[in-house]
This record gives structure tokens, sequence and C-alpha cells, in this order.
């Protein structure tokens, strides 16, 4: 009997109690009695089935699943290791409910007018790509550098420009040295001696030995040094022979000009092969390594990709961008690329096999989270937290939070995403309430 009928039944005694006589009170009482009874029974029935329904719900929620203690959003059905850290999952009693973000329910006409497109997560092979950008330079291995071990005057110059091509063996220009004629004739001496044996304590040749050993230090060749010491006549200038062929780009001399020990006189680049440093992100160090292979484009020779390979990665990331920066190895033969040119650079690392992935596009980032919306089906959508792996160009790889087959809303999904966050928002406020 429900309350609302015995309310009733208590208004129509409570009008016939006072019509009757005075002696029907007792048996009044007696039917007031039996409805409070009634009404007793049918609360403690309520409450009961109430109990009940909040017992079945708190069970319905609460669930086994294996956690990361280190990684929360980390959740799975079975034993296992964390694919972010490694850690052993650990068995625990969690809600399901909690934290899940609320369903959206769309009719048809609205997910068309939205125009939402949905994929499957499936279970394949991707590529390991990196897509960046970077700059032309010198390859510092084939690079030499002109300087004396003795000062000096220039004199006669076979060349005169930057720009200049020269081979290896090519004169560049030849320097008076007093220091240089000074060690001729001291050896020219020490020769003389050896030849007619004077010091018998000393081998065959023992007095020229310093001297000969000073004309190398001032980087005189051993024909010019034979030479010398067959003729027996000083010569009066070094002359200075470029040491590889390449290209001169830097040129800081001139006739008469006094050139001091160790200074910098010109320098020779062969650019047959060149450096090309790209940036790399941290997210993407997991499998950079020596010896990946690379396209090089450049807008200045439209139609050419130049191949090349990563020869050296730099220790330590740049502060301010947290970029690794890269070095690549590409060969030159046609001469078209050059230093500080803007480059597209495409790494390839291989191919990451039997991995969960799915379009790239599917895929929120707020700075905070990363999430995808599942869909349900029947109209139903609703926003997942992921934890994501290697990135390529058009795909990206789960870790975890979803399963294969899982179908996710790949265009339109920031418009669900709004509405389930604001929905969330308002339970929140309720819940507070």
């Amino acid at each position: 009997m429900s309350i609302s009928a015995l309310r009733v039944q208590k208004r129509s005694i409570s009008a016939v109690s006072r019509q009757i006589r005075p002696g029907g009170v007792l048996l009044l009482c007696a039917v007031l009695f039996v409805l409070t009874a009634c009404h007793s029974e049918v609360n403690s029935a309520k409450s009961a089935t109430k109990l009940t329904s909040t017992s079945i719900q708190t069970h319905k929620h609460l669930a086994s699943r294996y956690v990361c203690p280190m990684h929360p959003n980390i959740i799975k059905e079975v034993p296992g290791t964390c694919p972010i850290c490694g850690m052993t999952l650990v068995k625990k009693k969690i809600d399901l409910d909690a934290g899940a973000y609320p369903k959206v329910t769309l009719n048809p006409a609205v997910v068309q007018n939205m125009g939402i497109r949905t994929a499957k997560v499936t279970r394949g092979g991707l590529w390991r790509f990196i897509k960046t950008v970077g700059y032309v330079s010198y390859d510092q291995d084939r690079l030499s550098v002109v300087d004396m071990r003795t000062e000096g005057w220039v004199e006669n110059m076979a060349v005169r420009v930057v720009g200049l091509h020269v081979k290896k063996g090519q004169l560049l220009f030849e320097l008076y040295s007093p220091e240089f004629l000074k060690t001729q004739k001291a050896f020219i001496a020490a020769q003389k001696k050896d030849e007619s044996g004077i010091n018998k304590q000393y081998s065959r040749r023992q007095e020229s030995v310093d001297a000969r050993d000073h004309l190398r230090y001032l980087q005189i060749t051993e024909s010019m040094i034979n030479e010398i010491a067959r003729t027996g006549r000083p010569q009066f200038r070094i002359p200075i022979y470029a040491p590889q062929q390449g290209t001169i780009i830097k040129f800081d001399i001139y006739k008469h000009k006094y050139i001091y020990p160790y200074e910098e006189l010109l320098t020779i680049a062969d650019t047959s092969t060149v450096w090309v440093e790209a940036r790399v992100y941290e997210h993407q160090l997991a499998w950079i390594h020596l010896g990946l292979k690379a396209d090089v484009i450049v807008k200045a020779v439209p139609g050419q990709v130049y191949h090349g390979e990563v020869n050296y990665i730099y220790p330590e990331l740049d502060s301010k961008t947290r970029s690794l920066r890269v070095r690549l190895r590409v060969p030159n033969t046609d001469g078209r690329l050059k230093p500080n040119m803007f480059a597209y650079v495409h790494i390839y690392g291989g191919l990451k096999k039997d991995i969960l992935k799915i379009p790239r596009e599917a895929l929120i980032e707020t700075g905070e989270r990363e999430s995808v919306i599942l869909n349900r089906g029947k109209g139903k959508f609703q926003p997942v937290d992921v934890v994501t792996g290697m990135r390529s160009d058009k795909e990206i790889e789960i870790l975890s939070g979803l399963k294969q087959g899982d179908s996710v809303v790949s265009s339109g999904q920031f418009l669900i995403d709004s509405e389930a966050n604001i929905q969330a928002s308002f339970k929140r406020l309720q819940h507070h309430e």
C-alpha cells in the first residue's frame, strides 16, 4: 500500500470518527494502530530497497585493476608492466566511474552537420620518422688552415682572392723569413762538418741532425731540405703549398705583409661533402642514433633530394627550445649546397612493428593531458585519456587507454570534447551543492 493511499484513508477515518457514537472510539483506535503498522512496513521496505540498490551500484563500479605506482593513469585489466617506466603493475580496487568523462549523445543529423569522421584503432607497423629543419655548414673535417711557424714577410703571391679553387700541392705564396735563412746556414755548415769527418765520435751526418729537425719544424719539405744539402746553397724564401684541394674561403694576406707565428693566413674548404645541422625534440630522442639515413631538401635546388646520414649527436639539449642538435654528413658532388642554406630534413629510423596506432589528427593535446573521443555507438561519444608513444607524420602510437578495434573520432572531436568538459563541470557543481 502506498503512502498517499494511507493518508487518504486516515482523512476518511477522521471524517467518520466525527459522526460515530462515543462508544465507537475504541474501534477507531484499533483501526489507526493497524494503519500505522502498515505505514512503518512500507518505509522499512523502501529503505531496504534503497540500500540494496546502493550496494549493487557500489559492487558494479568497484573492480580489480592493475595500476602503475608511478603513473596512475596506466590502468590495465591483466597483470603486466608499465609501458612508460617498466614498473610492475599493482592490483587495486578502483572506481571505474571515478574521473571518467561524461558521454555526449548526438543525433544523426548533428553528427552529419558537424562533419564527424571516425577511424579504427589498428595494430601494425609505424615508421620512425622525424621531419625537421636545419642549416648547411662546412665539413670541419675537410677544412685546412694555412699558418706559419716562423715570422717574416709575404712575397710572390700566387693566389689573391677568396673563392678561388686550388689543387693539393699548388703554390699559394712565398715567405721571406730571417729564421729560415739562419737555420739553413747552420744546416749547411753542419753538413760540411759531417762530410769532413772531424768529429769521429759521432756517426756520419750526426752534426746536421738538429739543424735538419729545425727545418722540418719550419714546415720545409724533405725534397727542399735534400736540395739544400746537395747544392750547399741556402734558399731565400719558404714556398707555401695548398695542403688539400678545395676553395679558399678565408684570405687574410697581401704582398709584403709581416706575419707572426701561428697567424691564420688562409682557409681552404673541400665542399664535396657538407654538414647539415638539424634539431630533434625530446620526445624523438628514444630511437635516434648514429648511422640513420636522412634526406635533405633545399629550396635553392628544386627537385633535388640529397641523401646523408647522422654522424654526430650533440651531448646537450638547448635549454630554451628543449631540442637536441643532430649533425648529418651529406655528399655534395655537384657543389650546389652552400653553407648557411636553409634545409628541410627527413630522418628515417626504421620500422617499429606490432603496435597500436591511431591517426595523428585524432589526438587531442591540451598541455595537461592527451585524449581521444571514443565512439561508443548509437550516437554516444566519450573522451578517453591515452598515453602516446612514437609519432610519425600521419600516425601515432598508443601505449595505454585504447584497444584494437576501438573507434575514435578523427574529425570534429574538439567540439565533442568541449561539450563533455562542460557537462563534467556542471556535474561537479551539482555534487558540491
